[in-house]
Formats: C-alpha cells, structure tokens, sequence
C-alpha cells in the first residue's frame, strides 16, 4: 500500500523574504573580495581623510584602471562601505569606515578579517573534498591570505588588549613579567603576540613555538625587524613537544581548539610551568550551547570552524576537533583533564575568553 507524503504548504511571502535575503548574501560574499582587492591597491587608504573623489581621480593616485575604480566604488557605495553624491558623481570613505578598513593600530581594523575569510572561500573546494571523507587539512596546506590574514585578524586585538588587559587580569603576572620571567608563546603563528609581549616587558625573554615551519620562519624575520631578537626565540615544535622547562608564564592565543590533542598540549604545559606559573588561554568568545552562539559573531566563527579549524585539528594525531565554538566548559574539561586544579574566566571581549590556569 502506498503513501502519499503530503507536501507542505509555502508561505510565499518566506520564500521571497529568504530569496531577497540570499541576494544579500551572495553580494557579501563578493564584497569579501572587493574589501581584499581595495586594501591590496591601496584604494581605502587613497581616499582616507581625501574628502569627496571621482573615479578618475582615485584611479589617479593609485596608479590604477579606472573602469574597475568606477566599478568597485559603485559596489562598496551600494554595500555602504563608501558615500555616493549623485549630484556630483563623487565617492567619499566615511572617517568611521576609514578607521576600520586603513588604521592598522586600531582594535577595530578589518581588512585581515576579509582576507582569512576569502583565503578560506578560495580554499573551500579542497575542504568540501575533505567533508566526503573526513580527512583533515593542516594550516600549512591553506594559501598565502589564509595565513597572512590569520595575523592581520588578531593582531589588532591583541594590540588592544593584551598588555593592558588581558596579561593584568591574571594574578601576579605582570609583576614577575617586569621583574623578568620566562616566556612560552605556544602557537605563535607569525609572532605577533610573542613580539608584542618582548616590547612590552624588556627584562623577560621569551620562546615562540608553532608546528607550522612557514609561520616560525616569518616570525623570525617579524622580531628581528621589531629589535627584540636577542629576547625572542622562535622554534618549529608540536604543542606538545615544546623544549624547556620552568616556564613562569605559558600562553596559547586562538590555538588550542585547532590541535588536534588539546588535553595532551595542556599536559605538557602542566610538566613545563614552574608550581606558581600561570598558563594563559585565549580562544573564541563562544557559549557552551549552541543556541547561545547564532549570532553575528559566532556565525563567522562556525563558518571559520567548518573551513580552517576543525580540518586543522583532524590532519593531526588524535583530531580532537573542539571546533572554535568550544565553549568555556569544554576548555575546562581539557584543561582539567591536564592535572591543572584552578581554572577561571579571566577577561573578555566581544571576540575573544581569556582563561587562567595553574597547576
């Protein structure tokens, strides 16, 4: 005997509402290229402060075509990255999107947002092979804006936050960091945290450590172009192999969701830090339920999951897979697992948990 499924009925309006709203999607995701493309030709920067430009005249200064110029204005006008004047046919860069998109010193400096996100739609095809299978793809595999604009993302936060939030908020940290302490940046990627704590606390040396050979090699270069060199090593080693001992502070930034062993990480960072040694993690400012995190910010995070973390972790022994949703009580779990008995939220931002540990 057969059953005739009944077909639910479509509200149409809901349909169109979804379509117009995909429309805007797509228009997105193309202008993840276009930000990355005017950041790369110098086009924000040329008309920061410039006050109100034709294409011509942009076109001009950046030593650019201006047909692509008059495209791409009319593209950012519509997103509204940039003002238009129908009157007089002019484009101008608002002072608000001009900070976000040409200040690099600023915490809310975009342009390494849009290029980690267009490296990681560049390299979607190779995720989406890897889904069928659920084989994993390391970091060092993902294209040059993957990784560049992995630094570029963070760097402005922890510029932000690091030395006058986020390291004063664990207990009696900075004191031994300015009377001079022993430093491990584990995941350091380019450098960019472990240089900006050498610069800050001169008396205290550091070692920055990342599976990643590409990543260690740049970060080199990173500290010795910011002259703190002869404090600052960098190493290629796995989270869980990093040399030393005695270690007064130990930090992870953005990190430890993409290995793929977190809790045997944590237990190395439990045998290297000294008893009263403190180990710092920042990850994803996520809850610990789903329903919590479908919103703007854990949206990105969910997609920046599916394509770069989760896969980095499964191309690695074990491939835990935490994901970089992984909530405060599953870092606890990790941590806990460790053999680390204190564990506590130490700072926030609406991007970022800061946790404490000790042994």
């Amino acid at each position: 005997m057969t059953t005739i499924e009944q077909v639910p009925e479509i509200d149409e309006s809901k349909l169109m509402e979804f379509v117009f709203n995909a429309v805007g999607e797509v228009g997105a995701t193309l202008n993840t290229a276009l930000v990355v493309m005017g950041d790369k030709l110098g086009l924000y920067r040329a008309m920061a402060g410039a006050g109100p430009l034709a294409p011509g005249e942009l076109a001009e200064r950046t030593g650019t075509a201006e047909r692509y110029v008059r495209e791409w204005l009319n593209a950012q006008a519509a997103g509204g990255f940039v003002s238009y004047d129908p009157d007089t046919g002019r484009y101008t860069l608002p002072p608000e999107q001009a900070v976000a998109l040409t200040d690099p010193d600023s915490p809310a400096y975009l342009p390494g947002f849009f290029q980690i996100a267009l490296g990681s739609v560049l390299d979607s095809p190779l995720i989406t092979a890897a889904a069928r299978t659920g084989a994993g793809f390391g970091w060092g595999e993902h294209g040059p804006d993957v990784l560049d604009g992995c630094e570029r993302f963070f760097r402005p936060g922890y510029n932000a936050n690091l030395t006058t939030a986020w390291l004063p908020a664990l207990d009696g940290v900075v004191a031994k960091l300015e009377r001079g302490a022993r430093v491990s940046d584990v995941g350091c990627g380019h450098g960019s945290s472990t240089i900006l704590m050498a610069q800050a606390y001169p008396n205290s040396t550091f070692i920055g450590t990342d599976y990643h050979d590409g990543s260690i090699q740049t970060a080199r270069s990173r500290a010795r172009e910011a002259g703190v060199d002869d404090r600052v090593q960098f190493e290629t080693t796995p989270a869980a192999a990093y040399a030393g001992d005695g270690y007064d502070l130990v930090t992870m930034f953005d990190c430890l969701h993409d290995m793929g062993d977190p809790v045997g990480a944590a237990r190395h960072v439990h045998g290297t830090l000294k008893p009263d040694g403190a180990w710092m993690i920042v990850e994803p400012n996520a809850a610990d339920r789903v329903e919590g995190n479908l919103n703007p910010v854990g949206r990105a995070y969910y997609a920046f999951s599916t394509l770069l973390c989760t896969p980095a972790s499964l191309s690695q022994d074990v491939g835990l897979a935490l994901g970089a949703q992984a909530g405060e009580a599953r870092i606890r779990d990790v941590v806990t697992a460790a053999g680390f008995t204190r564990f506590r939220r130490a700072a926030e931002t609406p991007f970022n948990l800061v946790f404490e540990a000790r042994p």
